[in-house]
């Protein structure tokens, strides 16, 4: 999990330069660049788009598609604290939906979506590899099985905390 202060860390265009350098000259450098800019900022803010397009020689429609493609990239800053509910069909056959509709109670906020106060970001996550275990979801960066209602709940409060 990311500390805090990275995942808040402001926009700083040398470091970006210093991401897209570390990776420039590889086969397929897109996908880390974003996954280390994300790393270092929290995000993929927009302004980011056509430095790299530029650096990789890619058309700003290319590296949009591939920012919006994937559910993992954010171009908003998260919560302090990140809340992944699998929606995956096994996960849903064993009471995923219901899982969803207690963590959006308990934060007050709709899944893609962040606290007010910026305590938690609550999102879907197309299967975390648990289908034994589901339903099932990630807190930042943790994975928790056989989850119900109430076990969800404390451990949410718990990280939220």
């Amino acid at each position: 999990m990311l500390d805090s202060a990275r995942r808040s860390a402001p926009f700083d265009r040398e470091r970006l330069d210093e991401i897209i350098a570390a990776h420039k000259n590889r086969a397929g450098a897109l996908l880390p660049i974003l996954h280390d800019i994300q790393a270092e900022f929290g995000m993929v803010d927009d302004a980011t788009v056509p430095v790299i397009a530029e650096a990789l020689n890619l058309s700003r429609a290319d590296v949009h598609g591939v920012l919006t493609f994937y559910h993992d990239f954010r171009r908003q800053p998260a919560g302090r604290t990140v809340v992944k509910i699998c929606a995956a069909e096994a996960c849903q056959a064993a009471g995923g939906r219901r899982l969803q509709a207690a963590a959006e109670r308990l934060l007050g906020v709709p899944m893609n979506a962040t606290t007010g106060d910026g305590a938690a970001t609550l999102e879907p996550v197309y299967c975390l590899g648990l289908c034994s275990v589901a339903p099932a979801a990630m807190v930042d960066g943790k994975l928790h099985g056989r989850l119900s209602e109430d076990r969800l709940t404390t451990i949410i409060e718990e990280a939220i905390r």
